[in-house]
């Protein structure tokens, strides 16, 4: 006797094979719109994100919460992206408010931060051991983000609050990278101008 047949996965729809998909509003708008532009990096940052926090976890660094907050605070602010200003309800403008206290928490954790390392006085190469470095990735990133929300925000897309928070967590990241090489007592690499013709040397300082 044949086995039925497995029932439909929901994680497919085929409503987006044309190119198109929807924003919490219902409205729909082509892929390469500004929205998923936006989307799409914030997602990708996201991404980035988990595979520092797997490499602090395992270092027990102590940012591995704050990272996971930050993790659920990037998927509000994609419901916020998602969610037109100028065309949606007042409840969905309810549900997909950002608030800014969490900039300012953000702000704490960066003085925090900040406040446990030597004072930054030569440009450093992304450098410090896995977790170090995985942080500078998210940052790099968090600064495509930003620059994608950008024109969202001009346009009353999304709210500015949202801008604020990605321009400070990318501050939050750099911050935190120091911070994890500092924690596993490993050498920064620091920028030295490499002169024409000769082979460059790299400078390091162990945090």
């Amino acid at each position: 006797m044949a086995s039925a047949l497995p029932k439909k996965s929901q994680l497919y729809t085929r409503t987006g094979d044309k190119g198109e998909s929807s924003l919490y509003n219902g409205e729909r708008r082509v892929k390469t719109d500004r929205i998923f532009e936006a989307l799409g990096a914030v997602d990708e940052l996201n991404s980035s994100i988990g595979i520092a926090h797997h490499y602090c976890k395992k270092s027990a660094n102590g940012l591995e919460e704050q990272l996971i907050e930050i993790q659920c605070n990037l998927q509000d602010i994609g419901s916020n992206i998602a969610t037109p200003r100028n065309d949606a309800s007042e409840s969905q403008l309810r549900n997909t408010l950002f608030d800014e206290g969490h900039i300012e928490k953000l702000e704490g954790w960066i003085d925090t931060l900040d406040s446990q390392l030597p004072p930054l006085r030569n440009f450093i190469l992304p450098s410090g051991g896995e977790s170090s470095i995985f942080l500078h990735q998210a940052r790099s990133i968090c600064r495509r983000a930003e620059r994608t929300t950008i024109p969202v925000v001009e346009a009353n897309d999304a709210d500015e609050s949202v801008l604020k928070y990605l321009n400070r967590l990318s501050d939050y990241l750099f911050a935190a990278a120091r911070f994890a090489a500092k924690h596993e007592h490993l050498e920064e690499n620091l920028y030295k101008k490499a002169k024409s013709g000769r082979e460059a040397t790299v400078q390091t300082r162990v945090l």
